[in-house]
């Protein structure tokens, strides 16, 4: 039986492949295209994640697709109505016909020869494993690891008595109301849990390590509240998602570049909706500079208004054992709870943990360089969407979904079927992927590929700059090279064998 075969195979169906597939539709009408998604629904990590009160962490003009305007009146939005969004999306746009569901990729191989990846597809209701092939590879995976969070070795956790949860598994409809809660973690997530489930947990106790610095934002965009029925609702759109834009680049680069300064202002800032407690204070000190890891944002100070109302402590220590009580704390003191919540960090994973091969020859991703922080060099027709850590994720995959289809139909323009990233040099010097010092990061980012110390390998972290390199640099750069097969291409259903992997988790 003939592999079915498409243009581009999409992996993955949250918010990075919704966008790839309109800008498909849009940049190459005449592509055919697929969406794999593993799981049996649409929306990636905003359907992953239930446990109370997630939100966005960046604002929605930004995290919301250019090509539909956020109206929701929240520019921090709930998860919830982020995915409803994403549905919404999907369906105006025709994109939810492109999508299979239950389909995960193992593993691909690409053959010269063909000029196409066969991929290796593995049904997750059946089990069951079947071939398609694709002129090109867009993953859209995401960089964690969907199937567990991170959870460290805590000693004598299995005699606590009470019940332990990690965010990424919460259970649907649990009653936490009136109990004694402990939050591990001051992340995101667990900026994110304390003042939700301060709203009916008797007590919550954030207990972290070390502070994490935390920036206050309005839930609802001022300028949006200020232009809405005076302007066009397509200006306004655009008009706040720049202005969105320009201060993250603009904090950012001020942060990274006067970093004992931006340390003074955030914790002022911070002083100021503490009340200027000096003792709370030192909860929300880091040690570390400012974007070393990203800082979270809470709307309206909902996390400050919990502590300074005395429904939410933070305890900054380190755990010594669990209790069947609770945690026994290194400085002697004990925690009691009822219910314990391990918000301690997500696991990542390379590409969405699918192996590749080209021309029999497995790649190690963690010897491969990444071309404008999107195609593995030496790996052709593959592109992977990795978004921006100092703002808004989908502001870099709709370049990067942008570039990819300048790729397509360069390759067209020019009688080509294959275009490939060379590999640097000895004079580019390899770098991490991502220079956080995160324990999430740290754990895991020597499997992924790396970045290199100039242009066209180094990543930006900057949109104005991806701006210009995705949008409008020439394809035609000595790096990116287009080019024909050996020979004639065979019948469909010649197709190359994979390498031997094992499946993804």
């Amino acid at each position: 039986m003939k592999p079915v075969h498409h243009d581009v195979l999409i992996v993955g169906a949250g918010l990075s492949g919704i966008g790839a597939a309109y800008h498909l539709q849009k940049r190459c009408p005449g592509k055919t295209f697929t969406l794999l998604e593993a799981r049996s629904t649409l929306g990636g990590t905003w359907d992953l994640f239930r446990y109370p009160g997630v939100r966005s962490d960046s604002d929605m003009y930004t995290l919301g697709f250019s090509f539909r305007p956020w109206t929701d009146r929240k520019t921090i939005a709930s998860g919830e109505t982020i995915l409803q969004y994403l549905r919404d999306t999907a369906a105006e746009y025709g994109i939810d016909r492109h999508i299979r569901y239950g389909k995960r990729v193992r593993g691909a191989s690409w053959s010269t020869q063909t000029s196409r990846w066969t991929v290796e597809v593995e049904d997750t209701t059946t089990g069951a494993v079947s071939t398609e092939t694709c002129g090109f590879l867009y993953v859209c995976a995401g960089y964690y690891h969907y199937d567990a969070g991170y959870t460290p070795e805590f000693r004598g956790i299995e005699a606590f008595g009470g019940r332990v949860i990690h965010p990424q598994d919460w259970p649907r409809d649990f009653d936490y109301e009136g109990k004694r809660v402990v939050v591990i973690g001051s992340g995101a997530t667990a900026v994110t849990l304390v003042p939700e489930l301060a709203k009916q947990a008797s007590h919550v106790t954030m207990l972290q390590r070390s502070p994490t610095y935390i920036v206050v934002g309005p839930s609802e965009d001022p300028l949006a509240k200020f232009l809405s029925g005076k302007v066009p609702p397509a200006f306004a759109h655009a008009l706040i998602r720049w202005k969105n834009v320009l201060f993250g680049l603009v904090f950012f680069n001020l942060a990274t570049r006067f970093p004992r300064r931006a340390k003074a202002v955030l914790l002022s800032w911070i002083s100021g909706h503490l009340g200027g407690d000096r003792r709370l204070l030192q909860h929300f000190t880091p040690s570390y500079n400012p974007w070393e890891q990203r800082l979270c944002l809470v709307p309206d100070g909902d996390l400050f208004d919990a502590v300074r109302g005395g429904t939410v402590d933070v305890v900054t220590d380190r755990i010594a054992h669990f209790t069947g009580r609770g945690i026994r704390l290194e400085s002697g003191g004990e925690l009691e709870a009822d219910v314990v919540v391990t918000a301690t960090g997500l696991r990542l994973k390379v590409l969405g943990g699918l192996s590749l091969a080209v021309d029999g020859r497995p790649v190690e991703m963690q010897e491969t360089t990444l071309y404008k922080g999107m195609m593995l060099s030496g790996v052709p027709n593959l592109a992977y969407v990795f978004g921006y850590t100092n703002a808004s994720w989908t502001l870099k995959c709709e370049l990067t979904s942008e570039f990819m289809c300048r790729i397509l139909n360069h390759l067209e323009a020019v009688g080509c079927t294959e275009a490939r990233a060379n590999r640097p040099d000895a004079s580019v010097t390899p770098e991490p992927m991502l220079s956080f010092s995160s324990g999430y990061v740290q754990r895991t980012i020597a499997e992924f590929p790396r970045q290199g110390s100039v242009v066209p390998y180094r990543l930006h972290q900057n949109y104005a700059l991806d701006l210009l390199s995705l949008r409008h640099a020439p394809m035609e750069d000595g790096v990116l090279q287009f080019s024909r097969p050996p020979r004639a291409l065979p019948a469909v259903n010649a197709v190359p064998a994979l390498a031997t992997a094992e499946p993804a988790e």
